[in-house]
């Protein structure tokens, strides 16, 4: 497969397809014993489906639930090391899926709101904390201080959290580090939420001329009535996939390295780009 430059570096594409998958259900509220079963399950239904990886919604793993994981982040938050993730470990380790978690996590007394990557071996291999908090997170959590790059079977995603989408240079940083898709996992409610989701995910698609996945909630959590909807763009913008508004879904998608060559080739902001700032990145390479 062909390469491109972006910026003076080249970045490889992909030599084959990757089969990606978003999934939504309801969030027990600050209960994550019962999120992770739910996390496992949906990890073993991708797992026969092919997929290689799944993300799942922001916070998931207790719900969105701020007030919860404020006042007992012990029980509600996701600690270094926690064993409670281990049905995510074995579920991810006997299907070969890797699997993009949202957790609220507690660490050295700080909280922040984080994507956790759970390898194909079943361990934690990766964390990405968000780092635009909106404005009701910022007394809770801690920002986060560096974007993260995953690489899958040849395929670099950035990793982004909810209110990370809204702003164009998080994506931008990601495409400028080479990424080929954005991947979110979000809150995103009925009624505005969803019009934000439907004009920033095509946006952030075709402005880096990468995919976009989103894995958003159901039902109510936080407070928040969630619009579902989790979707997979393609690199010119369009729509792939989309779930429904209110039921528990898998939405799965194959990210074609011919297509992305396709649309770069026609669209070529990236290679005609000059020389943005990206900002810094940290890579993980996921087996």
């Amino acid at each position: 497969m062909t390469e491109h430059a972006v910026q003076g570096f080249v970045h490889p594409l992909p030599s084959r397809s990757i089969r990606v998958a978003a999934a939504q259900a309801q969030a027990v509220a600050g209960d994550v014993g019962a999120n992770v079963a739910t996390v496992a399950g949906m990890v073993r239904d991708a797992g026969r489906a092919g997929v290689r990886v799944v993300v799942f919604p922001e916070k998931f793993l207790s719900g969105y639930e701020p007030e919860l994981i404020r006042a007992d982040p012990e029980r509600c938050a996701v600690q270094p090391g926690d064993g409670r993730l281990g049905p995510i470990s074995d579920a991810c380790r006997e299907t070969g899926t890797v699997a993009v978690v949202g957790a609220a996590f507690h660490d050295r007394g700080e909280l922040y709101v984080s994507a956790l990557v759970v390898g194909a071996d079943g361990e934690v291999v990766a964390r990405y904390d968000k780092q635009h908090l909106f404005k009701s997170e910022r007394e809770i959590y801690r920002g986060g201080a560096a974007g993260c790059t995953l690489e899958v079977d040849g395929w670099r995603l950035g990793l982004g959290i909810c209110y990370d989408s809204g702003f164009p240079e998080h994506a931008r940083a990601a495409a400028l580090d080479g990424c080929h898709a954005y991947v979110v996992g979000a809150l995103f409610s009925v009624g505005n939420g969803y019009h934000e989701s439907r004009t920033w995910f095509p946006a952030r698609a075709l402005d880096n001329t990468c995919y976009a996945v989103l894995a958003n909630h159901i039902g109510t959590t936080g407070g928040w009535d969630a619009c579902g909807s989790s979707a997979v763009w393609g690199p010119d913008g369009r729509p792939l996939a989309e779930a429904g508004a209110d039921r528990p879904e898998l939405i799965v998608a194959d990210l074609d390295p011919r297509a992305l060559l396709a649309v770069r080739e026609s669209e070529p902001m990236l290679r005609d780009l000059g020389n943005a700032p990206g900002g810094a990145r940290v890579l993980h390479r996921v087996g």
